[in-house]
This record gives C-alpha cells, structure tokens and sequence, in this order.
C-alpha cells in the first residue's frame, strides 16, 4: 500500500551555479532568470499534480523555485535540517585548479568510506546525515500524502540514500540537475521506489538544459 509519493525537486539555476562556485548553506544566493525559467517549466509540467504540502529548506532559491505552486494556495513549510552542506571555507570562492583538485580528493575519501571527514570549515556527510533524517522525519510523520519537496544537489544526493537505504559512500549514483525531479512512491514498510530518475523532460520541452 502506497504511503507517500514525494517529488523531490533540486532547486533552479543561480549565478553562483553559472559560474560553477559552491554556495553550501552559507551562500542564500537567488535565482538567476535562467532559474526563474527552469521553475516555470517543472510548474507548467507539473501544476496538474494534486499536492498537499510543498516543503522547502531554508535558502531562498528553493522557495523561489516552487513559488507558484505556494502561490496556488498549497499548504507550504520551511524545513532547514533539509539545507545544504556547509562548504565552509570554499562557499563563493571561484575553483581554482588547486581547490578543484583538493575537492575531488575530498569526495574520494567520502567515496572510500571516510564519512566523517569534512572539508575545512564545512560538514560532513555524516553530520548532514543526522539533520537531514530529522527533517525527513518531520515530513513523513504528516498525513499528507503526496507531496512537493525542493532542496539541494549535495543534500539531496544524502538525502536519496538515506531514503533508499543506500550507503552515504555511494552516494554520488544519485545524479542532479538544477530543477531535475526525482519522484519516489514509499509504501508503508518505509520501501521506497524511484519513478522518475533525475528527469529533465520538462526542461527539455522548453529547451532549458
């Protein structure tokens, strides 16, 4: 029996995203018109859906991105445990080859099982981990049953395996694209079942990707 259908929603395109900066949680960049235009599309494609509630973290570039949804009246909260991982030190610092190369080393070491280890001055998967099942628990413990949630590439990816019950080191399977859907089914075992795999065909009608 089906308990919860989520569309899970990485939010649209920012400068910061444009220009290929991290922005973490530290960073509450807007989005740029290519995102507002990204947003437009997933609500033209998918204001048919009946949602109940639309969650969104606390960055305004998700609220921004299912705006018009909120807009139709649609029960909405803000969830902050759903933030991004803190970048600490890197958040709004252009890539240099250097940081680039100290960045892959990073995710090799998550890749490899060291969850714990956080770039300078940031999170790491497991302390993201700990805030985000507080968050997705806070969601599916409300009786609504389906349900808008928009958040982060970073986080989501966490997200996506803590939901699949995947291990944080496999976490990079779970691709993401700005405004990119996952929609999930979870039944009342706590199974969950991805319908829709980081879908762009409403970006692509609209050629926006």
């Amino acid at each position: 029996m089906l308990t919860k259908k989520i569309y899970l929603v990485r939010h649209g395109q920012t400068d910061y995203n444009l220009k290929g900066v991290v922005q973490g949680s530290g960073i509450d960049a807007p989005l740029n018109e290519h995102g507002k235009l990204q947003a437009s599309a997933f609500f033209e494609a998918y204001k048919h859906v009946p949602f109940e509630k639309v969650f969104y973290t606390g960055l305004q570039r998700t609220r921004q991105s299912i705006e018009k949804f909120i807009a139709l009246g649609i029960p909405s909260e803000s969830v902050p445990e759903l933030n991004e991982i803190s970048w600490g030190d890197y958040e709004g610092q252009p890539m240099t080859p250097d940081e680039n190369a100290y960045y892959q080393s990073m995710l090799e070491k998550w890749a490899s099982g060291d969850l714990d280890y956080a770039i300078k001055g940031g999170e790491s998967p497991n302390q993201v981990a700990k805030r985000l099942k507080i968050g997705i628990e806070k969601i599916l413990k409300q009786d609504q049953k389906v349900i808008l949630i928009c958040m982060h590439g970073r986080a989501m990816r966490m997200l996506l395996s803590i939901i699949m019950q995947v291990g944080l080191k496999d976490m990079d399977q779970f691709e993401h694209r700005n405004l990119g859907l996952y929609e999930l089914d979870i039944d009342q075992n706590g199974t969950a079942v991805i319908v829709k795999n980081n879908s762009g065909e409403h970006l692509k009608l609209k050629a926006l990707i």
